[in-house]
């Protein structure tokens, strides 16, 4: 029996996933304090515990933690797709797989853009927060259909929130190092270069991995060079943005609006953006849906049945 730490928030509620690693005979310790575990805090539970396999939410999780886990350590699971917490380099050192969850959450996030773009054309949040205050005021929104959004990236989310856009009568355009025919044949999407997806979309959504080559590409020259009452929508990393350079063109109105579900420094707490009414920020919930989770955990509980079994995970980064 192999004892296994678990501490994404969600996976309390995840009993199939918990189901899946007891049948198989492994003890599931959940650490779930509400927040992203320390490094300090890591070493004491895998120091105590003389764990296994740890299923790992966006913890800190550097050199100093694997190496006081090792050598019981056998795998590091991510809850997800990204594992910029993880130092990879020092798993492979100590023999230590680690392993994410590509795919589970994507419909999740490209619905959550799709929302956000929604909110950001008729203000149905704003509207509300009003009837509640006694104010019978109605904003004015705009209509999707004829206008143009953006993709720069177009995985398997991209492609989920063009495939929505086409259905609104939306044109979308896609800057991506990667062209797909079929989304051509399927949707009619354009591929076009980065300048003219920027500076021609009413709405610019965000679909990029975050990599050295992706960090702050969207700059202070790329938000001003963007169409005057234009909006952007972040679902993927919030270090993709400059955050400061948002803020002003914000502020100056020069984009009508901004819809953030994630942000270079989590949770997020700039106060300059609390007082902006043309901003909207959720505390990055793209993925937070009951079928993802589902199927996110599963896959990160396959995964670690692999390793203890002694076989090969199927999602390994390491």
């Amino acid at each position: 029996m192999a004892k296994i730490v678990a501490t994404p928030r969600s996976f309390s509620r995840c009993q199939a996933a918990r189901e899946l690693l007891e049948l198989a005979g492994h003890e599931v310790i959940i650490e779930n304090r509400g927040r992203p575990l320390t490094a300090p805090e890591l070493i004491e539970v895998l120091k105590s515990k003389d764990v296994s396999a740890l299923i790992a939410g966006v913890d800190e999780i550097n050199d100093e933690v694997i190496a006081q886990g090792a050598p019981a350590l056998k795998i590091i699971a991510r809850n997800g797709v990204g594992y910029n917490q993880v130092d990879v380099e020092a798993a492979k050192r100590h023999g230590v797989r680690v392993t994410i969850a590509p795919g589970a959450n994507s419909l999740a996030v490209g619905e959550m853009a799709v929302a956000l773009m929604l909110e950001l054309a008729r203000r149905v949040g704003a509207m509300d927060s009003l009837v509640r205050q006694g104010k019978w005021a109605r904003l004015s929104g705009c209509e999707l259909s004829g206008k143009t959004l953006g993709l720069i990236g177009a995985g398997h989310i991209g492609a989920i929130v063009a495939s929505r856009a086409k259905a609104f009568g939306m044109r979308v355009l896609i800057f991506d190092v990667k062209p797909n025919p079929d989304l051509v044949e399927w949707y009619g999407v354009e591929y076009v270069d980065f300048d003219t997806v920027v500076q021609e979309a009413d709405y610019l959504s965000l679909h990029l991995p975050l990599m050295e080559s992706t960090k702050g590409i969207i700059s202070r020259s790329v938000l001003e060079s963007m169409k005057k009452g234009a909006c952007l929508i972040n679902t993927a990393r919030g270090e993709l943005v400059d955050e400061d350079a948002l803020y002003d063109v914000l502020r100056d109105c020069h984009l009508r609006g901004a819809a953030l579900d994630v942000f270079a420094q989590e949770p997020f707490g700039d106060k300059r953006f609390m007082n902006l009414d043309n901003v909207i920020m959720t505390p990055h919930a793209g993925a937070y849906t009951d079928e993802a989770t589902e199927r996110t955990l599963l896959m990160v509980a396959e995964d670690v049945l692999h390793v203890l079994r002694g076989e090969e995970p199927e999602h390994m980064v390491v």
